[in-house]
């Protein structure tokens, strides 16, 4: 037991009348593999009531997430009382430089923040389709000063929190886990409108990206210039890949058109000459 005792003891290095001994070392793996031996059972318990409780996935996530910060810096502020730092005197003796360091992380401490917020209010989850300066992506992962989301090109970008808590964001999938979706065509002046709108009905039928193909609607929403201007407007779940079931449908379009003699409009323009024009510019 002595030798147990003066190896635990023995120091490390020293700086004055601080020591670092072999045991503060011990305690602070102690610290570190308590912490994530608690995490791990936290994670699981929660994993665990979301499955029998049927609890939303992006909620739990976002709680653990929340969990395991606060544990963290429990954790850390543990730690450096254990090696003899006190984190009271540390923080007065800094407080000059933590002003500083702050000026210059403002924006830092703003994804922070930020970041807490959606945590807590839960407005932005896990699998979330958002459109955020008009780019569309899915939200992979939330973390504490950024996020991971997947735009439909399969890019990762990290999205700073401050940028989705102050800008204008579209969450397509917040209220419903289906969306309305529209397609605009302009059909020749002359078409019979009935023929085209219910063709235009027809063209959702059987695509498996559309819900509900019963309530899809054609409409004649103007008297453009050179076309009479209509939208099909459809349910769907694949918000993320909707490009994908909207190019499908133009096809449709494009081939039942095609069969029912309907001409889809393009730009016009009829220039008139007149037969004297070049004589009097002649003349002047």
């Amino acid at each position: 037991m002595e030798v147990i005792k003066r190896f635990l003891e023995l120091e490390l290095f020293s700086i004055g009348n601080y020591k670092l001994r072999i045991y503060n070392i011990i305690i602070l793996l102690l610290i570190f593999i308590a912490t994530k031996f608690l995490l791990w059972l936290i994670k699981k318990a929660l994993s665990r009531r979301a499955k029998f409780k049927k609890l939303d996935a992006a909620n739990t996530y976002a709680l653990f997430q929340i969990i395991k910060y606060v544990l963290w810096v429990i954790a850390i502020s543990l730690a450096l009382e254990s090696i003899g730092i006190e984190i009271t005197v540390l923080i007065a003796g800094s407080a000059a430089l933590l002003v500083g360091v702050g000026l210059g992380l403002q924006q830092t401490f703003n994804d922070i923040i930020s970041g807490i917020i959606l945590l807590s209010e839960k407005s932005i989850k896990i699998n979330d389709i958002l459109e955020i300066d008009g780019d569309i992506v899915k939200i992979q992962e939330i973390g504490l000063r950024t996020s991971k989301a997947l735009n439909r090109d399969d890019i990762s970008i990290i999205i700073p929190n401050s940028l989705i808590t102050t800008s204008k964001v579209i969450n397509w999938s917040h209220q419903s886990k289906k969306t309305r979706f529209k397609i605009d065509v302009g059909v020749a002046y002359g078409s019979d409108v009935d023929l085209v709108i219910k063709v235009l009905e027809e063209c959702v039928i059987g695509n498996p990206d559309v819900i509900n193909s019963e309530l899809a609607e054609g409409r004649l929403m103007n008297f453009g210039s050179s076309s009479l201007d209509f939208q099909l407007f459809f349910f769907s779940k694949n918000i993320f890949r909707i490009e994908k079931a909207k190019a499908e449908i133009r096809r449709t379009i494009d081939r039942k058109f095609r069969e029912n003699n309907i001409v889809i409009a393009f730009p016009q323009l009829d220039v008139h000459l007149k037969p004297n024009a070049s004589k009097n510019n002649s003349d002047g």
